[in-house]
């Protein structure tokens, strides 16, 4: 009876043995006499079990990310497929947004940031590339160097050029699109809150930060360091960031898929005065997840430059997100993104308004002063750039008769009209 069961126990666990050897792409020949040498030396067939587990204990990190990603991947497309803009949106509870931002998305931002920059062999930059292209509908066509092989890494594929006449800058609008991508919202802004899309809300004063006021009377949501006087907390913020009664404040919202080109520019002539930047979250903001978390645009980690144009208030946020933990502006060379320690809640001014020579002129790049007032941008200019898909934030003020010529959802290139007065 005992030898019985010994031998049932063996031919189980030698049909395991096969089965893995055959699976590793072993021969049967050399397998059986493996199992012959060790029944010759009278070892136990489960010795070779026993040295090392087959099944490692998991570490809770990656069960948390596996398991976290594939609930709100799961929520996001059953949402997708009940998608209805007239509908109320189903906002996230408090709780799964916590769960959203415990996830470690910060440092998968910086270690694909690191991947990027590793150059690719040659004879591999054509087949990843091309399944790069495949995947997001990304049209080579435009692209300033055509060949694959140009780009040595990831890195430099996303950042890729456009040749200079495939995005030609509307003359006849006063306000142009700074991306290519999306537009998720545009309209005015009411009771100082900003609808990031339709239906979710933002605040504006978490959005820009703690405004001031200057003593030449212009607001530049400037630091203690360039202002004498801190608005009162009775005001409206909405009503502060405006130099004029007769005017209105306004604001569109631009999505960058993985797929579009990544640099953004200049929409106007305007002269930024100040660059503020938020650390903080790294979700994904795609228009299911900011139909889903509130107030997504504020948690995010961001980069707000502020100035003024020729009607008052204006600024340009660039938004971060899962993966584009790098948020480059050309003419500060000071500014650091995605960083590895930072302090929840902060902030950080850098002004450019008393900085002169300071400021210096990227190379290549045209039409960029640094003046005692701010730094100088022309309509169409290259500002800065993502590593991949993020958002670009417009919040300006101009006269009441302003009307955007836009449509919601509609596809949108740099320099293509937003609105005209």
């Amino acid at each position: 009876m005992a030898l019985s069961l010994r031998f049932s126990r063996v031919t189980r666990v030698s049909d395991r043995f096969l089965l893995l050897s055959q699976q590793r792409g072993r021969h049967t020949g050399e397998s059986l006499h493996s199992w012959s040498l060790l029944l010759v030396h009278n070892q136990s067939p489960c010795s070779i079990f026993s040295d090392r587990r087959v099944l490692s204990w998991p570490r809770p990190l990656p069960i948390l990310v596996v398991t976290g990603g594939g609930y709100l991947g799961y929520q996001y497309y059953k949402r997708r497929s009940h998608w209805d803009e007239r509908a109320p949106p189903s906002l996230a509870s408090s709780r799964q947004v916590a769960l959203y931002r415990s996830f470690p998305t910060r440092l998968v931002s910086r270690a694909w940031g690191r991947l990027n920059g590793l150059d690719l062999p040659t004879w591999l930059r054509k087949p990843i590339y091309s399944l790069y292209i495949w995947t997001f509908g990304v049209n080579m066509q435009e692209a300033a160097v055509e060949d694959l092989h140009h780009y040595k890494n990831l890195g430099e594929f996303f950042r890729r050029r456009l040749k200079p006449a495939v995005r030609p800058v509307c003359a006849a609008s006063c306000l142009t699109s700074p991306a290519d991508g999306r537009i998720l919202h545009f309209g005015r802004v009411k009771n100082s809150e900003v609808e990031q899309v339709k239906g979710v809300t933002y605040s504006l004063e978490n959005f820009l930060g703690p405004q001031m006021s200057c003593s030449d009377g212009k607001t530049l949501l400037s630091g203690p360091q360039v202002s004498d006087q801190t608005v009162s907390s009775t005001s409206s913020f909405r009503d502060h960031l405006m130099s004029s009664p007769a005017s209105d404040l306004f604001h569109v919202v631009v999505y960058l898929a993985p797929g579009d080109y990544h640099c953004f520019h200049s929409p106007t002539d305007w002269k930024v005065g100040l660059r503020r930047h938020f650390p903080g979250s790294l979700m994904s903001v795609n228009p299911g997840v900011a139909r889903w978390v509130k107030e997504l645009f504020c948690l995010n980690e961001r980069v707000v430059l502020s100035g003024q144009w020729q009607h008052g208030f204006f600024s340009l946020t660039a938004v971060g997100a899962t993966n584009v933990g790098s948020i480059r502006v050309y003419f500060d060379q000071e500014l650091q993104t995605n960083t590895p320690r930072y302090r929840k809640g902060s902030f950080y001014d850098h002004s450019y308004v008393s900085l002169g020579d300071q400021v210096k002129r990227p190379e290549g790049e045209e039409g960029m002063e640094s003046l005692d007032r701010g730094v100088v941008l022309q309509k169409g200019q290259p500002v800065g750039e993502f590593n991949l898909g993020s958002t670009i934030v417009l919040l300006f003020e101009a006269p009441k008769n302003f009307t955007f010529c836009l449509q919601p959802g509609q596809r949108i290139r740099v320099g293509e009209g937003l609105g005209s007065l």
